[in-house]
């Protein structure tokens, strides 16, 4: 069974002139989810002033698979793609209440030290549960959105 990170729905305030949820409201439920991630690894508001280290987004590419419409139930997971010492690479998926995939979001994420605001190494627990989140994730098989770049191909 699907374990989910992040469960929300379409909010009225997220739908468009269109009827279904904005393009913009999409990177908000992947941001959503995204706070979910750093409080599971430790980095919640305690975490952050405790170590004097938070996380920034360095990348995002979000594709749209299929629309959803107010009210419809949101759930989003995530697959540890690689990290490093001080990096994340994410790919977070979000679900309709039927499980259909209706957006796909890979990220870049860089730790931060907040006393320097330049990039520093994960905090030694932090690392632990990123160690223990990624290695969950290892064995499966690297969507065939991940590295995806955008352009007009030529016939």
């Amino acid at each position: 069974m699907q374990s989910f990170l992040y469960e929300d729905y379409v909010r009225t305030e997220w739908v468009d002139y269109n009827k279904h949820m904005n393009d913009a409201a999409y990177a908000t439920a992947f941001s959503l989810a995204g706070e979910q991630l750093l409080e599971d690894i430790g980095l919640n508001e305690e975490g952050r002033n405790r170590h004097h280290y938070t996380i920034f987004t360095l990348e995002s590419h979000i594709v749209y698979l299929k629309e959803a419409h107010e009210h419809e139930r949101l759930l989003a997971d995530v697959q540890w793609i690689d990290t490093d010492e001080k990096r994340l690479h994410l790919f977070y998926t979000l679900y309709n209440e039927e499980k259909e995939r209706i957006a796909v979001c890979e990220q870049m994420l860089m730790g931060m030290s907040q006393e320097t605001n330049r990039p520093a190494p994960f905090p030694e627990d932090i690392q632990q549960a990123i160690t223990a989140k990624a290695r969950q994730d290892q064995d499966k098989p690297v969507p065939k959105e991940v590295g995806r770049t955008i352009g007009i191909k030529k016939k």
